[in-house]
């Protein structure tokens, strides 16, 4: 616009041409009309080249409000979209901008949006007053000047690392409520959603590539699912118990050999009717009886049964009888003599019965069988065998106990009865080292040097560089809580609390679905251990790592990509030396402390202070949100230049959340 009117000007100068070269070629000429036109001329010139570089100095000026403008409004952009807020943004860094111009007038300044908030852009125009050139009768020179701010996106990884301990039920003020809208795991579900949301429109309509990962923490992580199984240890000790039993040895019946057959047959004595008279004839002589009498009768079937017995007898054969009885009859003749009658002819009818019998007798085979009975509970370091464990499979053990009712217990399951557990893919950490500090630095790593705080290296086989499955069924106390409570309390027999967070995940694109399932799947529940947090947040991002393949995948875009960690809290450090953990119940196992209590806390600080430097030197931007708690030195310490927010309300959460998309994606005057 400048520009325009800068011509015209030169152009008013070429219109008195005409003057110019009268007075030229005139003989007659003389040195006034001559320094008269010379002074004409350079009015002209330089009153044109004053009024335009004002001209230009106020464009400029009003350029650079109308960006800042836009760019402030579009970073002022919530989930509301442009709404007044946004709007008033925008037009204050205008008005500072534009503060102190003199000799324009300039309107209210309305920048507008398209696409509800994702591009901001706005029109604004003025007129600048002349100075030398209103005496050519130009009295002002329009100016005007457009501007656009948009987000755009690059390649993005973002891990977010989310404090699930249990006062994240809380309400912001650490009270409880019934109110699962009021908790803080409420708000934070919610600033999570609005994030995604405007990453998702920032890149929208482009082929940027952003991907998601996520670490649940409280005192352990659900990392199990992501380790190969050659990585967990196949037996491990935990401070459990054991059954104490007595035995019996008996000799059982474990099955029989196979049949041996045999056969018996035969019959029964006859059963005899008395002789009764066949007829009333008398014979004087015994032949002319017998040549008389009929002959006697064969042997007639009548009915027949079939039975079977099973028995065993006092060798413990186990035999099986089937036996067939046939009964038969006949009638038969005789001649008897008597000194009265002489020979007379009689007879009588016979009964029998015929059997055949099959036996299959068995041998035993006997084994020699203990059995158990239980007598009572002794607790004391155990070790366990967890090879099919740790695969997922459903695993037997004698646990059961008659006293508890929940917590993994049946109602009357018998004392030391077999019970069917299934990992849910916690872990206890590999091997460590209980010293008070420790730093890090590029030069040298970690120092000292204990597996637990290694980031990138996988197992080598042995015990200590191998994880472990958290069995926590199988974990119980055992003597006295000691002096930390002022108390010598037994706990002997009591369960040891423990507790598992949703399952962390590899980054991943995700669709707005999967993104709130994650969201909403975060279960509060445990003790703060902020550096195992971190810690697996840096292993799942970590370019150089046992997740490298994941986190080096090519985008198909070629272009280079950011690495985020959103590292969350509602609090500072706060472990706990009586839970079982990812480090075993510390005041027995003392991986961390010399004797299970002393200085734990700072112990852990230290540890954490490192591992954020260690996942830092990884080219990993941290950011750490401190809600409804204070944005302690640790915290500080951890997080990355200008990366640390402290949340006392939702609001502050979600604008937490908000200012690390717009830096996540890339906010910009678009040209």
């Amino acid at each position: 616009m400048v520009q325009k009117w800068t011509d015209r000007g030169f152009s008013m100068v070429r219109n008195h041409s005409g003057l110019l070269r009268k007075i030229a070629q005139s003989e007659a000429g003389n040195v006034f009309p001559l320094t008269a036109a010379a002074i004409f001329v350079m009015a002209g010139l330089v009153g044109g080249g004053v009024d335009a570089s004002r001209a230009y100095l106020v464009q400029n000026r009003l350029q650079n409000a109308c960006d800042a403008g836009v760019l402030a409004g579009r970073k002022n952009v919530r989930s509301n979209g442009f709404d007044a807020t946004a709007l008033n943004a925008a037009r204050s860094y205008f008005n500072v901008n534009m503060a102190g111009t003199k000799g324009v007038e300039i309107g209210t300044f309305t920048p507008t949006t398209p696409d509800n908030g994702n591009t901001i852009e706005a029109n604004i125009s003025t007129e600048v007053d002349t100075t030398l050139m209103r005496v050519f009768g130009y009295e002002r020179i329009p100016v005007a000047v457009s501007c656009t701010a948009s987000m755009s996106m690059g390649n993005a990884d973002v891990m977010m690392v989310l404090d699930t301990t249990g006062s994240m039920n809380l309400r912001i003020n650490g009270t409880n409520t019934n109110n699962d809208e009021q908790r803080r795991i409420h708000f934070l579900r919610e600033a999570m959603k609005d994030f995604y949301a405007s990453l998702s429109a920032a890149a929208d309509g482009t082929n940027a590539r952003i991907r998601y990962g996520f670490v649940p923490y409280s005192s352990s992580v659900n990392v199990g699912h992501l380790l190969e199984a050659d990585w967990l240890v196949d037996s491990m000790n935990i401070h459990s118990r054991e059954g104490v039993y007595e035995y019996e040895t008996n000799r059982v019946v474990v099955g029989y050999k196979d049949p041996v057959y045999s056969t018996n047959s035969g019959n029964t004595d006859p059963e005899l009717d008395p002789w009764s008279n066949y007829s009333s004839a008398r014979y004087w002589s015994e032949s002319d009886c017998n040549a008389a009498k009929p002959a006697n009768q064969a042997w007639q079937n009548g009915s027949s049964d079939t039975d079977s017995d099973e028995f065993t007898n006092a060798a413990q054969q186990y035999i099986t009888t089937v036996r067939t009885v046939q009964d038969q009859s006949r009638r038969t003749y005789r001649c008897a003599f008597s000194w009265f009658s002489g020979f007379r002819i009689q007879y009588r009818d016979e009964k029998q019965q015929v059997f055949t019998e099959q036996r299959w007798t068995r041998d035993p085979i006997f084994e020699e069988i203990v059995t158990r009975e239980w007598r009572d509970w002794i607790y004391k370091r155990r070790t366990l065998d967890v090879s099919q464990y740790k695969l997922f499979e459903a695993t037997t053990i004698d646990n059961g106990d008659s006293q508890f009712s929940d917590d993994g217990y049946e109602n009357g399951l018998e004392n030391g009865a077999d019970i069917e557990y299934t990992w849910d893919g916690c872990i206890e950490e590999r091997g460590t080292s209980s010293e008070a500090s420790f730093s890090y630095s590029s030069l040298l790593g970690m120092s000292p040097y204990t597996w637990d705080l290694d980031i990138d290296s996988e197992p080598d086989g042995s015990y200590e560089s191998k994880w472990r499955p958290m069995w926590s069924e199988m974990a119980f106390r055992r003597g006295t809580a000691g002096s930390i409570y002022n108390s010598n309390q037994s706990y002997e027999g009591y369960r040891t609390s423990a507790f598992c967070p949703s399952q962390a995940q590899l980054l991943a694109r995700m669709s707005e679905e999967e993104f709130e399932d994650a969201a909403d799947a975060l279960a509060p529940a445990g003790s703060t251990y902020l550096d195992l947090g971190m810690l697996w947040g840096g292993r799942l991002l970590s370019p150089t790592g046992i997740f490298s393949d994941n986190v080096m995948e090519v985008p198909t875009n070629g272009a280079e990509v950011s690495r985020h960690l959103i590292f969350l809290t509602d609090g500072e450090m706060e472990p706990n030396p009586f839970i079982y953990s990812a480090y075993g119940t510390e005041y027995y196992d003392r991986r961390i402390t010399e004797n299970g209590i002393t200085d734990q806390k700072a112990r852990h600080t230290s540890r954490f202070r490192a591992i954020c430097q260690a996942v830092k030197a990884k080219g990993v931007r941290i950011w750490v949100i401190a809600f409804a708690s204070e944005l302690n030195a640790d915290l500080l310490a951890c997080a990355s230049s200008e990366s640390s927010f402290q949340a006392s309300d939702s609001a502050q959460l979600n604008n937490a959340f908000q200012e690390i998309a717009k830096n996540v994606g890339e906010l910009r005057i678009t040209l």
